[in-house]
This record gives structure tokens, C-alpha cells and sequence, in this order.
């Protein structure tokens, strides 16, 4: 396990064990579990110290943080959880390892869609699983919905990661809601059926493939076109994102399928009040347009500067308003799809 100190902030890298200190430590500092990178919110947490005094501590963990906190039970130090995505926000609630936060500034500044119906987590972030498309071999309007991936005109002309990642359960358990079980699984066949390759790779690696010719049609997360379009040590990638055209589905319906990175209040926090203090200030504004501005994702709050390529490239577009409380409850429904169809075989 590597440890690096930067500023006052320590970060901690595995699983090994905890190294925030003792439940003794001094009230004022906040001890936090991230599956969220720390290029992402380094500088967001830095400026909270400056601007508080309050100590953050983030011990940044790959996964297993439900079973982590599970067998820290009462013993945990810890006082927050910091997501990249609705899933373990979900578990947590259903672990009864997160408590209740009753704040009029984080109701004030994040949708109720992007929060939990008994305030248990918050989103901070949120990104869209959209369609891309080859720009040179498709028109911009060749495809328009997510259901239509299922037509045969698509044979050999998809590319997909594994159907059992975090982002494609997610898509999967907003079309069981959408369109019932049934239609979710002949639609599950159909994609796999017009698949160009079996599922493989991030979500970086199906834009490649659209750009080299595998395929013409891939979904993909919406930020990772600009970390690709900037990413300026692997040039390589930028020429991937022009090669593709971003497409927002649904439009005409119920809108672009959305998911978040979020944060929840552990059942056992030690220092509950500048936790609370800490999840408001990265509510704000200022805390917003850095957290979307690092990653190209879209601020929850409203009227909140986004980044210069989100405006040039993505502009607004229709969101659908499933809260993602009912996406997560479906994700088991959508796993044992995938597994019934075989879509990664």
C-alpha cells in the first residue's frame, strides 16, 4: 500500500488498513471513504480546508467499501462517502450504513431526482450514457433512441463493454423501468445479436473502435468525450473523439438516461456536523463548477457554469426524470438479464 501526504490531506491507496488515526483524533476534521479519484476532488477539498479549518482525511478505496464499512460497524471513524456512482450509494441505504441529513441548502441546490426520497445520499455530479456514432459513415440522424440499437439494421455495426459493468446495469435497470422485463430482455438479445465483437474493454475502447473502423455504434459515457478530446499526452485519443458524433437518446420521449457520482453521510459519523458543513459547501457553487469542471460531468445544481467543451458539444438536451433511487432498486432485475441472454459470451 502506498501512502502520499499532500498539503494536509492524506491520501491512502488500497485496502489495507485505515490510517486516519484514532476515534480520539480532534473533532475538528472529517474522515472520508472515496471511490471518486483524487484528481477529481483534491482541489475541491483543499479549498474547503482553507475556507473552514476543518482537517479532511480521504482514504481512497477501489472497492468493497459496503463490506468495508460492514465490518467497521460502530467502530468506524468514518464520516462520509464520496461515489462515482448510484449503485453503492444504494447498497449503503439498504446496509443501514448511512443516516438521514435534513439540510435546506442541499435540498435547495440538488434536484429531488438527484437525491435520495429519504435523504440518505446526494448527487453531486451527473453524466449521460448516450450513443456515439462514427461521423464519417453515419448521418447525425441515424439513430435517435436507445431502443433502436435493438434493430437488425445494426448487425455487425455495435460495440459494447461488458453487459455486467456498473454504467450498463444502470442503463439496463432505467429500460426494465421504461419498457417492462420482458421487452428489456428481447432488446438485450437483439443488441448482443448485432454486436461487431463480444463485449470488451472501457468505455474508451468502444470509442477507439468506432474511430478504427470495428463498428459505428457504441454507448459511452458522455464525459469521457472530453477527456479524451483534451487529453493532450495521448494525442492518439483526441483523434478518437473527432471521429465520433455525440448522441443524446430519447428526445422525443422521456430523455437521456442519467446517472451521478454522490455522496452519503455514514450511519456512525464521528464528526456529523462538519461532515454536514462539508457536503453543503460541495453543493455550492464554487464546489460545483470545479467537481463537473475536473471530469466533464454536468453540475447537479442549477444555473452552475459548465465546462467549454459540455457548451460547444453537448449544449442541453432532455434528461429522463426516473429518480435514481427506483434505477438502483432494478439493478438486480437487470444483472440477472444479462446473465439469462449471455451478453457477454
Amino acid at each position: 500500500m502506498a501512502r502520499v501526504v499532500s498539503g494536509r490531506i492524506k491520501w491512502v491507496f488500497g485496502l489495507g488498513c485505515l490510517l486516519f488515526g484514532s476515534s480520539s483524533a480532534m473533532a475538528s476534521e472529517i474522515n472520508i471513504y472515496s471511490y471518486r479519484q483524487p484528481f477529481l476532488i483534491k482541489p475541491i477539498l483543499e479549498a474547503f480546508e482553507a475556507q473552514s479549518g476543518i482537517r479532511v482525511n480521504v482514504v481512497y478505496v477501489r472497492k468493497g467499501l459496503v463490506k468495508r464499512l460492514e465490518v467497521e460497524g460502530a467502530q468506524s471513524i468514518v464520516d462520509l462517502v464520496l461515489t462515482a456512482d448510484i449503485g453503492p450509494l444504494y447498497a449503503l441505504k439498504q446496509a443501514r450504513l448511512t443516516q438521514p441529513v435534513k439540510s435546506s441548502v442541499l435540498r435547495e441546490n440538488i434536484p429531488a431526482k438527484y437525491r435520495d426520497s429519504d435523504s440518505q445520499w446526494f448527487g453531486l455530479t451527473s453524466r449521460s450514457r448516450i450513443i456515439y456514432t462514427s461521423k464519417s459513415r453515419l448521418s447525425a440522424d441515424a439513430i435517435t433512441r436507445y431502443e433502436d440499437l435493438a434493430d437488425s439494421r445494426w448487425k455487425g455495426k455495435l460495440c459494447s463493454r461488458s453487459g455486467k459493468h456498473k454504467y450498463m446495469l444502470s442503463l439496463v435497470s432505467s429500460l426494465i423501468l421504461a419498457n417492462g422485463e420482458t421487452a428489456t430482455e428481447q432488446w438485450l438479445r437483439d443488441v448482443k445479436a448485432n454486436l461487431a465483437r463480444r463485449p470488451k474493454g472501457n468505455d474508451r475502447a468502444q470509442v477507439k473502435a468506432i474511430s478504427e473502423g470495428v463498428c459505428d455504434v457504441a454507448l459511452v459515457n458522455s464525459y469521457y468525450f472530453g477527456k479524451m478530446l483534451t487529453n493532450e499526452r495521448k494525442p492518439e485519443q483526441q483523434a478518437w473523439a473527432n471521429a465520433v458524433r455525440l448522441v443524446f437518446p430519447n428526445q422525443s420521449d422521456r430523455g437521456a438516461h442519467m446517472n451521478i457520482s454522490g455522496i452519503a453521510l455514514s450511519r456512525y459519523a464521528p464528526h456529523r456536523e462538519e461532515a454536514v458543513k462539508l457536503m453543503e459547501y460541495l453543493s455550492g457553487e464554487q464546489a460545483q463548477f470545479m467537481y463537473a469542471q475536473g471530469n466533464f460531468e454536468f453540475p447537479v445544481r442549477a444555473n452552475t457554469p459548465r465546462a467549454e467543451i459540455i457548451e460547444t458539444y453537448m449544449r442541453s438536451f432532455k434528461e429522463d426524470d426516473l429518480p435514481l433511487g427506483r434505477i438502483a432498486a432494478k439493478r438486480k432485475q437487470a444483472l440477472e438479464l444479462i446473465e439469462k441472454v449471455g451478453f457477454d459470451d
